[in-house]
């Protein structure tokens, strides 16, 4: 009997210390330190939430950046399926779908002789990076400003403005959040 006593003490005390208490206390310690990444780090315009700087949203309109490719099912984006494609290297299905993304890009802007960098064409392991590199935003820069009515000068000025550093300057590369990037691209007119 004392066994059974001490277990279901022992539940609630932990029920109430876990799930209650701990989880509490780890929001108000979120929101007092990192208020806009516990809320979802939410980008607004015009006082409406347009989309968040840590999903990324799909863009295929000739004028806009484009991100990488997202493999989450059964649309692009979706962040209630964070997944990769686990497709294998060596899978046929892989190479249709490089060689598809790799026609389009072409198709887009068919002068650019430059290497596509392999982030536009692979996707990500979670399929919802909101960042490229600066390469693949520059390597965009000339379908865009064509599409747009603005000097290429123009718009790689705003890659370079909107270039995110390192992670506290060691940890992963350089990139470009996507979804402010356009934001920013839209301030600066649509022809």
């Amino acid at each position: 009997m004392a066994v059974i006593k001490t277990s279901i003490v022992s539940l609630a005390v932990f029920t109430i210390l876990l799930g209650v208490v701990y989880p509490l206390a780890m929001t108000g310690v979120s929101q007092l330190i990192f208020p806009s990444r516990a809320n979802g780090s939410i980008i607004e315009r015009n006082g409406k939430a347009v989309g968040s700087a840590l999903i990324g949203q799909p863009f295929s309109a000739p004028n806009y950046f484009w991100g990488r490719p997202s493999a989450t099912t059964p649309y692009p984006y979706n962040a209630g399926s964070s997944s990769g494609s686990n497709l294998g290297q060596n899978n046929p299905e892989l190479h249709k779908a490089l060689a598809d993304r790799i026609a389009t890009l072409k198709a887009a802007d068919p002068e650019n002789a430059a290497p596509i960098p392999v982030d536009l064409i692979t996707a990500s392991g979670s399929g919802l990076d909101p960042h490229i590199s600066p390469e693949a935003a520059l390597y965009q820069v000339r379908r865009i400003a064509r599409h747009r009515g603005l000097s290429e000068a123009a718009v790689a000025s705003l890659v370079d403005n909107h270039k995110e550093p390192q992670q506290w300057g060691i940890f992963g590369e350089p990139v470009v959040n996507v979804l402010r990037l356009n934001l920013a691209l839209d301030e600066l007119g649509v022809k």
